[in-house]
């Protein structure tokens, strides 16, 4: 008896040492960022009817990055964001709205909301990522909007090249409208697609590439009755490069948006004319260092509409790029909102209808300490209406100062100052308007 479960034993060993095992390699990173901020204005509109007070406010946000590594070459990615919320402020309602750059609502990302979800197969023919990634970054910050977007990417790499494909659907607005068993029948087919290809350089001191990009959005379509929706037909073509030359880096990128805003299919609003696509953006920018100074600066350009043309406006500078602490900042639009000045105008959180210009220099008299200054000027490349008065957006000034603690937490301090541009007068010029200043500190951790 001894005998046979001797034997026993020994073949279950031998089995259980035979079988491959299923081990999974779980790695982390992210963010954590808590920040308190001191805007001494809510508004520019001076007058005693409209007139602002201040707001003061902290709030945090923790990012969690996790890869769940299947085998080499193999992995799972999922990214959330955790209690992204103003300390002690009231939670928001639930809702189906998804929040700026997620994939979860307000109230989700206030407790936690996933972002990202997908597979990456490192292939001998090329990598594969499917699911929920980011999509709408490219080439430099300029221009870039981290969407997580349902995806499939194929992506091929040879001798300094990178070449990819890719299609998906547009998010946050609802991209797939054939989904019956949850939504109408007779909405099928309204969906917003997206086409996208790209080709990068890469060589020992720099990149060059360029995307194109088509874009189709039908959630429109009978939107006015009968048969008389519309579809948007977008074309996308972006050139950048990025290069060290010397004590110098130098970047630049252009952005061509074309095609039909609308393309009207019905017959019985027959006056309601197509609208044209047509936005050119892009800008250049260089920084020079010389040991513990440097210096730099940028020149950006934005199209805007010309009043009374059936000309769409399309996109901005893209959420990615702050290049003020006010002007044209989305952290500051996201949580302390748009600075507004009057007759809808406010400081936005892109750079959209501008021409805008900055220099900046800084010093880093140690490697944990960097001070730096920037002077920012932007002006409307377009007035909204034949009435509007002026095209100046002001003058900014900011100046930072980031103490590196410990290799990965910083502290940060700053200061914006705004001298408000006419602009945002609209169209009386007797409307007064204040300047503005922002105080910020942050307080961020990596891991």
């Amino acid at each position: 008896m001894k005998r046979f479960w001797l034997v026993l034993l020994s073949l279950g060993l031998i089995v259980a040492f035979s079988t491959s095992a299923m081990a999974v390699d779980v790695k982390f990173s992210g963010e954590y960022y808590a920040a308190g901020q001191y805007l001494d204005k809510i508004n520019f509109q001076k007058d005693t009817a409209s007139v602002a007070g201040s707001t003061a406010f902290y709030y945090q946000r923790l990012r969690v990055n996790t890869d769940f590594i299947v085998s080499p070459g193999l992995k799972l990615v999922l990214r959330a964001d955790i209690m992204k919320r103003v300390w002690g402020a009231a939670r928001s309602a639930p809702g189906t709205t998804t929040d700026q750059f997620s994939a979860g609502t307000r109230a989700e990302n206030e407790n936690i909301a996933f972002d990202l979800a997908y597979v990456q197969y490192v292939s001998p023919i090329g990598i594969f990522q499917v699911g929920y990634q980011i999509d709408g970054q490219y080439g430099t910050v300029f221009g870039d909007n981290p969407n997580p977007t349902p995806r499939i990417m194929y992506l091929l790499p040879f001798k300094g090249f990178t070449f990819a494909v890719m299609m998906g659907k547009n998010t946050p607005a609802i991209a797939e409208m054939s989904y019956t068993s949850q939504l109408a029948a007779t909405a099928a087919d309204r969906d917003s697609n997206f086409y996208t290809g790209f080709i990068n350089y890469a060589w020992k001191t720099g990149t060059v590439g360029f995307l194109a990009k088509y874009v189709r959005t039908a959630t429109n379509r009978a939107a006015l009755g009968g048969d008389d929706g519309y579809t948007t037909n977008m074309y996308i073509v972006t050139p950048f490069v990025k290069a060290t030359l010397g004590p110098v880096f130098v970047q630049a990128q252009v952005y061509h948006i074309f095609g039909q805003a609308a393309k009207f299919e019905g017959t019985t609003y027959g006056s309601l004319a197509d609208t044209r696509l047509n936005m050119l953006y892009g800008w250049v920018d260089a920084t020079a260092n010389f040991g513990m100074f440097y210096a730099g600066g940028s020149v950006a350009y934005v199209s805007g509409n010309d009043p009374g043309s059936n000309a769409s406006q399309g996109a901005g500078g893209g959420t990615d790029w702050k290049p003020c602490l006010i002007l044209f900042n989305n952290d500051q639009a996201y949580w302390g909102g748009v600075v507004n000045g009057y007759d809808g105008s406010s400081t936005g959180n892109q750079v959209t209808n501008a021409w805008f210009g900055q220099v900046r220099g800084g010093v880093k008299p140690t490697d944990k300490l960097d001070i730096g200054l920037a002077v920012s000027y932007a002006s409307a490349d377009k007035k909204p209406s034949a009435a509007w008065l002026y095209n100046d957006y002001g003058y900014e000034v900011d100046l930072t100062a980031t103490y590196k603690i410990t290799n990965n937490l910083s502290y940060m301090l700053g200061a914006g100052y705004l001298f408000t541009g006419k602009y945002y007068r609209g169209v009386t010029d007797t409307n007064a308007l204040n300047n503005d200043y922002l105080l910020i500190n942050k307080l961020t951790l990596t891991f």
